[in-house]
């Protein structure tokens, strides 16, 4: 497996200047499922607000692939039309408004609107109002996995020593489907 971070300061995908591609490459000697994505946690904060909570989200999503109570897919494709799981780009929304209406918080695989032709497309928008920061998600991969920090505790310390609690930040994890090998429906 060899992962490429590559730091650019060029004008590229986006109206913003600043950006950070990840690209991965894996190799195997007989034929094998593969996966990869990264697991990098984002506050947009500026350190100004200790959670994601207030944080506003857009993604290129229409719906997401179900989970059992163990947070495995279950191989049903839901809309997220009208209900807390809908960050759409008609309807973005601040992360904490519905968080507390899905089960332990968001860690769900949202299903990209190209999911069947892998070509390069936004995934997703993230904003913070109070730092103004935006950061931009292009992806190749079928989905998109949104984790909003549920199980951090703060046992973790982040910048300058401070504990990151709860929702402090989240993940936006480019991919295939979760649990793919299993669900026949899922792309491979």
């Amino acid at each position: 497996v060899k992962v490429v971070y590559t730091l650019d300061h060029r004008n590229g995908l986006s109206d913003h200047m600043n950006g950070l591609i990840i690209e991965y490459t894996a190799l195997t000697d007989k034929k094998t499922p593969v996966n990869l994505t990264n697991h990098a946690y984002f506050n947009l904060s500026a350190g100004k607000d200790s959670t994601i909570l207030n944080e506003e989200l857009t993604l290129n999503s229409n719906s997401y692939t179900s989970v059992n109570v163990s947070l495995i897919p279950t191989g049903e494709i839901a809309l997220v039309n009208n209900t807390p799981m809908d960050f759409t780009h008609e309807y973005s929304k601040k992360i904490g408004k519905d968080i507390n209406r899905v089960n332990g918080g968001y860690d769900h695989n949202y299903v990209l609107k190209n999911e069947t032709d892998f070509i390069f497309q936004e995934a997703a928008l993230l904003y913070d109002p109070g730092s103004g920061r935006v950061m931009d998600i292009y992806t190749t991969q079928p989905g998109i996995q949104l984790y909003t920090g549920n199980f951090l505790d703060g046992s973790l310390t982040g910048r300058d020593g401070k504990r990151i609690v709860k929702h402090g930040a989240l993940c936006l994890e480019t991919q295939h489907f979760p649990d793919s090998p299993n669900q026949p429906s899922f792309p491979s």
